[in-house]
């Protein structure tokens, strides 16, 4: 069942949105992330010379995805914007 939220959705307003926002992104991120490289992996383990690069893609997307992860979770800030 998909999040309901009890007001109309603000994302420059609304810390609390803003947050859960955030949060699903990073969870689509890391869905994607994981979809990608198994399927990348599974047909490099099948046949290494169709795609020798798997392991730059891997490094360099789950830099990125850390990346997302201390934003979110670490230097984000969701105090109400003043007004």
């Amino acid at each position: 069942m998909p999040p309901r939220w009890p007001r109309k959705p603000d994302r420059a307003n609304d810390p609390a949105y803003r947050k859960l926002e955030d949060r699903i992104n990073f969870a689509v991120h890391v869905a994607a992330f994981a979809a990608v490289n198994s399927g990348l992996w599974f047909f490099h383990q099948v046949n290494p010379l169709w795609v020798p690069w798997v392991l730059w893609v891997t490094v360099i997307w789950g830099g990125g995805l850390l990346a997302h992860a201390a934003y979110i979770f670490s230097i984000a800030d969701y105090s109400d914007p003043v007004a």
